[in-house]
């Protein structure tokens, strides 16, 4: 009879369960793949583009012209009948002087009782003002004086012909008893009512002295009612032939000194026109001064005038100013390299230590990073500074390392690593550089460059 109470225990199995750790395995390369992301050196790259950077630049300059200043020929009582700004003649009025005020007091009265503007007047006046209006900018508040100063003259001028013609016969009584006299210019030229102080200087006066305009003040002539005989009355500008004067940096003088003629852009109404220039040195300073043969009248009220010098874009691959770096080399005399070996690329006889050896002569080909026309460009990597070079067929040697250059340039990490590439820069701003295209040893469009030369090694690999 069987012992029911006897209990027989088996003993447990470990259950291997593989789908768990195949589940651990993942995890594991997740978490090393995603500390790998955040801990490696991941080099950012920028793809090699064709681009344009526009090289236009604004300067502050100062107008020349040829400027004479006329003075009143006697004292007594002034009016004028050209307006501002207008061709002269010699037989034009362009003002009276009344010694004892008679006629001056007859058209003064008849101006403010019963003269009435002619409409073609009146709406030259109004035109002025709507243009004015169009182009008001609150920055230059002080135009609108300007503008004052214009309409007085122009109203005053119009009044003092219209009235000088209903007193002719006064006036020619007067002529006759010396007391009234009208005075024509000595030559042609465009009249002006104002003076500040610059008249009959030239660029000299401003290169050698300097640019200091803070306290320019105008001097408006035409608003004088009594005047000496030695008191300036108006300025006749006698050419049309006028400049533009202002200090430039030695960057832009080098740009320039190739050339004769530029476009330049007036900011203050967008006229853009061509002009002839010359570059002026005065001792460490640089000075562009531009010539105009046209719209000299344009500017006639104007000392100063803002401009902008339109220059040819420059065109060529644009990179980032943060892929530039600059590399050191030896640079070899090209009569030392030669053809040898089962290579038809050139390379150089060293003699140098190896393998414990001294004076082993190799056949070396050293990548050429960039040539002159008397030299090759070659790094470090299979040379070093002391290494002698064998002239062939000659007992003539050349020491690395006695001539050395550095040259401006990217890395190039199209293959996976970085190399150097020589750039050549032909013009560049805060951001970018445009550099030449299809240079030898050079990058090429779309390479694919390290956007930040400064984290990168040569020869380091590169995480596309």
């Amino acid at each position: 009879m069987l012992n029911k109470n006897k209990i027989v225990k088996y003993k447990n199995t470990y259950d291997f369960n593989i789908g768990f750790i195949i589940f651990f395995i993942i995890i594991i390369y997740v978490l090393f793949n995603v500390f790998s992301y955040f801990t490696k050196n991941t080099i950012a790259e920028y793809e090699v583009q064709q681009g344009t950077i526009a090289s236009n630049y604004v300067y502050q300059g100062v107008i020349i012209r040829d400027e004479t200043v006329e003075y009143a020929g006697k004292d007594g009582f002034v009016n004028y009948y050209v307006k501002n700004a207008s061709k002269i003649s010699t037989t034009d009025v362009i003002y009276s002087i009344d010694t004892v005020g008679t006629i001056s007091d007859e058209i003064e009265s008849i101006a403010s009782d019963d003269f009435t503007m002619p409409t073609e007047a009146l709406y030259d006046l109004s035109k002025n003002v709507t243009t004015f209006m169009k182009k008001y900018d609150s920055n230059t508040f002080h135009e609108a004086y300007d503008l004052l100063d214009d309409l007085k003259s122009e109203i005053a001028h119009t009044v003092n012909n219209s009235i000088l013609n209903e007193l002719s016969n006064d006036v020619i009584n007067a002529e006759e008893d010396h007391t009234f006299f009208k005075y024509t210019s000595s030559s042609d030229g465009v009249i002006v009512y104002y003076m500040d102080g610059y008249e009959g200087k030239n660029a000299e006066d401003y290169t050698k002295n300097g640019f200091s305009f803070k306290d320019y003040k105008k001097n408006v002539l035409a608003s004088n009612r009594e005047v000496s005989s030695n008191d300036p009355v108006y300025k006749r500008v006698n050419s049309e032939n006028w400049s533009v004067l202002f200090p430039i940096d030695v960057k832009l003088a080098r740009e320039l000194s190739d050339g004769s003629v530029v476009k330049v852009r007036f900011c203050k109404d967008d006229f853009t026109t061509n002009a002839t220039y010359t570059v002026l040195k005065e001792g460490n300073d640089y000075y562009l001064n531009l010539s105009f043969k046209t719209a000299m009248i344009r500017y006639i009220n104007e000392r100063f005038v803002d401009v902008e010098l339109v220059m040819k874009d420059k065109i060529g691959l644009k990179i980032p100013q943060t892929a530039i770096t600059s590399k050191e080399f030896f640079t070899i005399p090209k009569e030392y390299f030669t053809k040898g070996g089962d290579s038809d690329k050139q390379g150089i006889l060293v003699k140098q230590q190896k393998d414990g050896k001294e004076n082993v002569v190799s056949f070396l080909t050293p990548t050429i990073y960039y040539e002159t026309e008397n030299f090759y460009y070659i790094d470090n990597e299979e040379v070093s500074a002391g290494d002698s070079i064998l002239l062939e067929n000659s007992v003539a040697t050349y020491l690395i390392g006695t001539d050395t250059d550095s040259l401006l340039g990217v890395y190039n990490i199209n293959k996976g690593y970085a190399v150097f590439k020589q750039i050549n820069i032909i013009y560049e701003n805060e951001e970018y550089a445009i550099v030449e295209m299809k240079t030898s040893y050079g990058i090429t469009l779309y390479d694919h460059i390290a956007l930040d030369a400064s984290k990168v090694k040569e020869n380091q690999l590169t995480t596309k």
